[in-house]
C-alpha cells in the first residue's frame, strides 16, 4: 500500500509510545525527475524501524543507516543527486536529485493533534523554522503550498483519499479490492439485497442504506471520488443526484456513451441539474483502455482517477490530439 501521512504518523505515534526516538524527512525540493512529489514524508525511529517513503527505494536505505542510530537533534537540509557519482550510487532517475529536510519529531502530542486533524477530514498547514525548529500549525489558505523558504518549510497535512463504491458486484468488488494500494480508504454501498448478501469482503464492510442517504451524511470533500458501477440506473442515479451536488474531487457513472448521454438528458430534464454540474460527470467512466472484464474496468477507473489527481485530463488530451489530426485530413491538399 503507498503510504499515507496518516500510515507514517501512526508509525511515528507507536515508536513514541514506547520510549523511541525519531527523525522526520520530508521531499522539500526536487530537480529532475524524481519518484515522490514535494511534500512526501519518511520518518525513522532509532531502533530502525521506517514508515513512508522519499524516493522509489533509491536513498531510504542509505537514510535509515544514517538515522537509526543518531536521529538528528535539530532541522537539518540534505541533497541527494548533487554530483553524478551520488546519482549512480543512490539510482536516482534520469539524472534527477532531491532536498531533503530532517527534523526531530519526538512530540507525541503534536504527532496526535496532526492524527485527530486527519481523522476528522481537517486540513492543516504546518510551518517549520528552520533556524531554531519551532513548530506552528494553522488553518490551510488558498494560497498555502509544500514549500521551502530561506528561513521555513511548510508542508500540508491533510485527510486520507476516500473512495465511495456505488455497487457491489464484480466491478465494485476488484476496485474496493484495487483501490486501497493507491492510498484510498474505500467505502462500499449497494441497497440490493442480493448483492448486500452476496458480498464476499469481509475486511470492507457494505454500508447500510441507500447511496444518495450515505453521501448526504458523509463528509465529502475534495479528497473523495464517489463512483458508481451498480449499472443499474435506479441505484447509481440515486446516488448520482447527491454526488453531483457534492465536493467530490471526481464522481464517475459506469455505462456506454449512449447510457451515459442518456443519463445526462434525464439529470437536466427531470431533475433540474444545469449544464455545468452534470458536466462534471465522469462517463464513461475510465481511462478507454478497451476494458471489457470486471478487472479491467477497475483499472481503467483507477487510471483515470489517478491521471487526474497527478494533473493529467488524458481524455481531453487524446480529443485535443483527435481534433488535431482532423482538422489537418480536412485540409486541401
Amino acid at each position: 500500500m503507498q503510504s499515507s501521512q496518516l500510515d507514517v504518523l501512526q508509525g511515528c505515534l507507536a515508536c513514541l509510545q514506547q520510549g523511541q526516538k525519531i527523525t522526520l524527512v520530508s521531499v522539500a525540493k526536487t530537480w529532475g525527475t524524481s519518484p515522490r512529489q514535494i511534500g512526501a514524508l519518511l520518518a525513522v525511529c532509532d531502533d530502525g524501524r521506517f514508515y513512508g517513503s522519499v524516493s522509489g527505494g533509491c536513498v531510504e536505505e542509505d537514510l535509515i543507516d544514517r538515522l537509526k542510530d543518531n536521529p538528528v537533534t535539530q532541522v537539518t537540509k540534505f541533497v541527494y543527486g548533487e554530483t553524478s557519482t551520488q546519482r549512480e550510487q543512490f539510482g536516482l532517475p534520469c539524472g534527477g536529485s532531491l532536498e531533503l529536510v530532517l527534523e526531530p519529531f519526538n512530540d507525541a502530542v503534536h504527532v496526535q493533534q496532526l492524527i485527530d486533524a486527519i481523522n476528522d477530514r481537517t486540513t492543516l498547514y504546518r510551518r517549520v523554522a528552520l533556524k531554531d525548529g519551532r513548530v506552528s500549525l494553522d488553518a490551510i489558505q488558498p494560497n498555502d503550498d509544500a514549500q521551502l523558504t530561506s528561513s521555513h518549510w511548510g508542508n500540508i497535512f491533510g485527510p486520507v483519499w476516500q473512495m465511495l463504491i456505488v455497487g457491489a458486484g464484480e466491478t465494485g468488488q476488484f476496485l474496493a479490492q484495487m483501490a486501497p494500494a493507491l492510498g484510498y480508504h474505500v467505502l462500499v454501498s449497494d441497497p440490493r439485497p442480493q448483492y448486500i448478501k452476496n458480498w464476499p469482503l469481509k475486511n470492507i464492510p457494505l454500508m447500510p442504506g441507500f447511496p444518495d442517504d450515505i453521501i448526504e451524511k458523509m463528509h465529502i470533500d475534495h479528497r473523495t471520488v464517489i463512483v458508481t458501477v451498480a449499472h443499474d440506473p435506479k441505484v447509481d442515479d440515486m446516488a448520482l443526484l447527491q454526488a453531483l451536488h457534492s465536493d467530490a474531487f471526481y464522481v464517475g457513472a459506469l455505462g456506454s456513451v449512449s447510457n451515459n448521454k442518456a443519463r445526462r438528458t434525464r439529470l437536466v430534464e427531470h431533475f433540474g441539474f444545469s449544464t455545468a454540474q452534470v458536466n462534471r460527470l465522469h462517463g464513461p467512466v475510465g481511462l478507454p483502455i478497451g476494458s471489457k472484464t470486471p478487472p479491467e474496468i477497475a483499472l481503467a477507473i483507477l487510471a483515470e482517477v489517478t491521471a487526474l489527481r497527478n494533473g493529467r485530463d488524458l481524455k481531453a488530451e487524446l480529443n485535443k490530439e483527435l481534433n488535431a489530426v482532423k482538422m489537418l485530413q480536412a485540409q486541401p491538399a
